[in-house]
């Protein structure tokens, strides 16, 4: 965990309406996390881009694609733009940014969520793998931000929240998963950069990690249906707390890698159970990189 650069105390109340108006380019928007920050912000009145590789056209491995996210949340009237892109493409990433610009007028945060999951031990892990990792983890949070920098840097409530873990050397999270570590690590040392780099602009620049498991499609495919259904927390746990921190001032909260618990009982709320999938409290497996309580 780093200490903020910046302030730290949090209003007593909220005021999530400074986000009304907003436009938030989110990537690995089609399901998950990306998908709940995406209803969650639009709810708060923010225009919403989802980018992802799954569309109606391009179905992906795991269910889900942006159309459907975009649809639902314009049926319920908020605004969505679903826009197919490969992270990995310079071109398709400048499409997005271009996109969005010319359907809502600008850019005011950057949530790097899509991810790529590989645990295969360093012996054994291809070359090809540990730059696919790279590529859409490290990579292709630098490459959206950074196409995004000129229109975050004309707003007056920019944000970058990158989905990435806190920081630590302990051997049993370096250990099992070097390539896979080293690429969401790096992501945290972005927003670390960014946050310095960009403290007088102002943009934040912070990163979310959830402290337990949470029920998507890929923690399914990874660690099984049971996981899902009875030690996880519904994505909704991550998009409450990026709506909480991207609610704050871009001067006063920079450069932070926290929990989505960490966030929310500063933020008042004490009790999560409404976020449980199945089973209790005592059942959810604790999320990787984190130290024990």
């Amino acid at each position: 965990m780093t200490e903020p650069l910046r302030g730290s105390v949090w209003p007593e109340v909220p005021d999530h309406s400074v986000l009304s108006g907003r436009t938030a380019i989110i990537s690995g928007a089609s399901r998950g996390i990306g998908a709940a920050v995406a209803r969650t912000l639009a709810g708060a009145g923010v225009a919403v881009v989802l980018l992802a590789k799954s569309g109606t056209g391009s179905p992906g491995r795991l269910p889900g694609v942006v159309d459907d996210v975009a649809a639902e949340i314009n049926a319920t009237g908020g605004r969505a733009l679903p826009h197919v892109g490969d992270l990995r493409s310079d071109d398709d990433v400048a499409a997005a940014i271009a996109a969005t610009v010319a359907e809502f007028g600008g850019i005011d945060i950057v949530v790097n969520n899509a991810a790529s999951f590989d645990t295969t031990p360093t012996a054994s892990i291809s070359m090809k793998r540990y730059d696919l990792l790279n590529q859409i983890n490290a990579r292709g949070a630098f490459s959206l931000t950074r196409a995004a920098l000129p229109h975050l840097q004309q707003s007056g409530h920019a944000h970058v929240l990158t989905i990435s873990p806190p920081l630590t050397v302990e051997p049993r999270w370096l250990g099992p998963h070097t390539a896979y570590t080293v690429s969401k690590y790096a992501m945290s040392l972005m927003t670390l950069g960014l946050a310095a780099e960009l403290a007088e602009v102002p943009i934040a620049a912070n990163s979310l990690w959830p402290s337990v498991s949470v029920a998507t499609e890929a923690i399914r495919t990874v660690l099984g249906e049971e996981t899902a259904t009875s030690r996880s927390r519904h994505p909704e746990v991550m998009a409450d707390a990026a709506l909480e921190i991207l609610s704050r001032s871009p001067r006063d909260y920079s450069g932070n890698l926290v929990t989505d618990v960490e966030v929310l009982r500063a933020a008042g709320v004490e009790d999560l159970s409404r976020y449980l999938v199945g089973g209790g409290e005592e059942d959810l497996l604790p999320s990787w990189f984190l130290p024990e309580s």
